[in-house]
This record gives C-alpha cells, sequence and structure tokens, in this order.
C-alpha cells in the first residue's frame, strides 16, 4: 500500500464587514476573515495539505486569486475540486487532523458541523476528519485578535 503524507497552513487577518466561515460553516461573529474567496482558513488548510501530500502545489496553483472566477468562492466546493483531483491521481483520504487557531469566538459548539462539511465534501466519513480549535493565550496575531490561522495534516492512501 503506497501512503503520502501532507501538511497544510493557511492565515487570514480579520476584517469587519465580512462573514466569518470555518470549516463551511457560517458562524455568528463581528468580523470575518479577509480573502478573494470565502477566506475559510480551516479549508484553505486542509486543500493545501492534500495537494502537498501528492506534490501538486497549493490552493494557490489550483485557484489563483488572481482568477475573478474564484471571487468570493465557497471553499467547501473548492474543496469537492480537490478530491476529484486526489481520486483521479489513484489515492483517497486515510484521514485528516487540523487545528485552527482564534482568540475568540468559541469555537467548540461548531467544530461537529466542520467535521461533517469537509468529511461531505470529500465523501469519507466524519471519523476520519478531526477538527480542534485553540487559543494562543492572547499572544501573537491571532491572540491579539488580528486574524486566525490553521494548520492540517493529511494521510492519503492509493485508492
Amino acid at each position: 500500500m503506497m501512503m503520502r503524507i501532507g501538511h497544510g497552513y493557511d492565515v487570514h487577518r480579520l476584517k469587519e464587514g465580512r462573514k466569518l466561515i470555518l470549516g463551511g460553516v457560517d458562524i455568528p461573529y463581528e468580523m470575518g476573515l479577509d480573502g478573494h474567496s470565502d477566506a475559510d482558513v480551516l479549508v484553505h488548510a486542509v486543500m493545501d495539505s492534500l495537494l502537498g501530500a501528492l506534490a501538486l502545489g497549493d490552493i494557490g496553483k489550483h485557484f489563483p486569486d488572481t482568477d475573478p472566477a474564484y471571487k468570493g468562492a465557497d471553499s467547501i466546493e473548492l474543496l469537492k475540486s480537490v478530491g476529484g483531483i486526489i481520486a483521479s491521481q489513484g489515492y483517497k483520504v486515510g484521514n485528516i487532523d487540523s487545528t485552527i487557531c482564534a482568540q475568540r469566538p468559541k469555537l467548540s459548539p461548531h467544530i461537529e458541523n466542520m467535521r461533517r462539511n469537509i468529511a461531505s465534501a470529500l465523501s469519507i466519513d466524519i471519523s476520519q476528519v478531526s477538527v480542534k480549535a485553540t487559543t494562543e493565550e492572547k499572544l501573537g496575531f491571532t491572540g491579539e485578535g488580528l486574524g486566525m490561522s490553521a494548520t492540517a495534516v493529511c494521510l492519503l492512501i492509493d485508492a
């Protein structure tokens, strides 16, 4: 059995007047993440880990922010495309482990929906998707509430 491991990281600045979308979940908050698409930092990190596992570059290569087609794009829909890329390479997702770094808002009530959305987009079982959230004890840009970041690792196995 062939296995490939990938790592992804993403960061976005918080901005007033934007929706906060994490893991495809619209989370009530006074600010949202700034970006060309919906700026879903969690899904972006997951996509980068999946693409990286197969040495296929990052989401900027596949969905460039210079392309107007991706303006305001739903990152869950982009994740579905990445799932298709993985399948076309002869692989499937073994598991994904991810962490969101954000001082506020409280994310634990939304974790299961995030897991469900990611699993559904990739046509895998929710048990294959881990989403965690942590603060950074008010340190750094995330701790100061200026932005959010996310990391993800994945295991791909041959289909």
